[in-house]
């Protein structure tokens, strides 16, 4: 998967019920312009996919599950599988720290709900970041180690082109607290490093890394004018529906920009 375009992802979280979603899409819709360079996913609510992908307007945006379960099917009541999603969503959000550090998932888990993305045809975001405690303690480098061996084992070189990583610190998310643009441009670049020596130049300077944590329509451009970030991981910014398009379009003028 070529970095030529920038890449926007806003997620609902918990919010929006599918009435709400219906109508917020076709907000979004009228407000979201299309552009060439620009791969615009929302990822709503589990209950809300369906509905909106026959309502969604591929030109204009990709679907994404916030979640979903690694085993394809069986007897796991509650829980809705990649394979189930496979053709509905494009993306499938994996490892996001509130799966994490709320929900207590594992990189065992994380894993394996990569693998099964892969092989449902499904786009994996796994995102990674270091908490306070590990930032304080200067862990951040092997805390985001960590999190890719943890996430890409038994990932070839050839599926790691599918897969895009979202570096969103723990401290950063929800909180207002914006990491400033050059540690940003830092870990990122940890990062790269860090898939250079597990899959080799060719493979790791293919892979789309974007940044997630309390990003706003007003901080988004000083994060996607990083020479080695390729887009953003919206979340309370992507419930407004002005702000989100703001940010689509600061993507595509630093997409102009770059040309």
């Amino acid at each position: 998967m070529a970095r030529d375009k920038k890449l926007i992802i806003g997620n609902w979280k918990m919010n929006l019920g599918v009435h709400e979603a219906s109508l917020y899409l076709h907000k979004l819709a009228e407000v979201v312009k299309v552009h060439r360079g620009v791969d615009v996913v929302i990822a709503p609510t589990v209950l809300a996919i369906q509905t909106l992908s026959l309502q969604v307007n591929y030109r204009q945006f990709k679907l994404a599950a916030q979640n979903f379960y690694w085993r394809d099917h069986g007897a796991f009541t509650g829980e809705v599988s990649a394979s189930q999603l496979r053709g509905i969503v494009q993306y499938g959000l994996v490892g996001h720290s509130e799966r994490r550090h709320v929900f207590q998932e594992t990189d065992k888990d994380t894993r394996a709900k990569v693998q099964a993305a892969i092989r449902n045809g499904i786009r994996p975001i796994l995102c990674i970041g270091e908490t306070a405690s590990e930032k304080a303690m200067n862990e951040t480098n092997d805390a985001l180690y960590d999190q890719l061996i943890g996430g890409l084992a038994n990932v070839t070189s050839e599926e790691l082109e599918s897969v895009v990583i979202a570096y969103e610190p723990v401290w950063a998310i929800g909180t207002g607290n914006n990491a400033v643009p050059l540690d940003v441009a830092k870990a990122v670049r940890t990062i790269r490093h860090h898939l250079r020596h597990l899959y080799g130049t060719k493979a790791a300077s293919a892979v789309q890394v974007i940044y997630g944590g309390s990003v706003t329509e007003h901080s988004a451009a000083d994060y996607l004018s990083l020479p080695d970030i390729d887009g953003l991981l919206i979340g309370g910014a992507s419930l407004d529906a002005r702000a989100f398009a703001a940010i689509v379009e600061k993507a595509h003028n630093q997409e102009k920009v770059k040309r």
